[in-house]
């Protein structure tokens, strides 16, 4: 009997791995760290479409949690010359190119997206605000910490990457977000039920196999 319940132990363990990279463990950034980022971001990519002061702003006042990145983005409607091979190239399938690339790095900073959406019609409520440019695409990612996203900004895996994004998208603008109502189940709770679900259905074959 007491072999029935291996299954249990191996999925207790992938759980507690999966939350050990899946939460920040570290708290919120020092002010060292804080000085580091912005001193590498100033002479990086980050600072030609990033306004300094509003990230570290955003750096300063970080409460450690997980947050998520609402994007809202228009891409060239026409070919443009991809940035590495010359060739015409749509601009919604250079983005996907980008998208592809980027979301390995997220994963390895433990993050991953939340949405991606395509629009389908022009803005239904509105007020104060600028023309509705003719957006395209509305996406948000979820990162693990302030300092991840920070690392994954300057991390040299993007460095060829990131010039695709900015050669196919026309407009774009992105800001920080925290979930504060939502109905979609977290990782946390559906990797739990998965596992629970795997570790159950191994121990009942497990004592199926004793009984006969």
């Amino acid at each position: 009997m007491v072999g029935a319940w291996w299954a249990w132990l191996i999925a207790i363990a992938m759980y507690a791995l999966f939350r050990l990279w899946y939460d920040n463990w570290r708290g919120p950034l020092s002010r060292q760290e804080i000085e580091t980022f912005m001193t590498v971001i100033t002479d990086s990519r980050m600072s030609a479409y990033s306004d300094p002061h509003v990230i570290r702003d955003f750096l300063e006042n970080d409460d450690g949690k997980e947050f998520v990145m609402v994007n809202l983005v228009r891409v060239h409607p026409t070919e443009v010359d991809h940035p590495h091979t010359g060739k015409p190239t749509k601009g919604i399938n250079l983005l996907r190119e980008y998208g592809a690339n980027f979301v390995k790095v997220l994963v390895r900073h433990g993050g991953h997206p939340v949405l991606a959406m395509r629009k389908v019609g022009g803005y239904i409520d509105s007020w104060n605000t600028p023309p509705d440019p003719g957006w395209h695409i509305a996406s948000s990612m979820r990162y693990r910490s302030r300092r991840d996203m920070m690392a994954l900004a300057i991390d040299p895996t993007l460095k060829d990457v990131h010039i695709i994004k900015t050669t196919a998208t026309a407009s774009t603008f992105s800001f920080p977000s925290q979930i504060v109502l939502g109905f979609a189940l977290s990782p946390r709770i559906w990797v739990g039920l998965l596992l629970t679900i795997g570790a159950s259905t191994a121990h009942l074959l497990s004592l199926l196999v004793l009984i006969q």
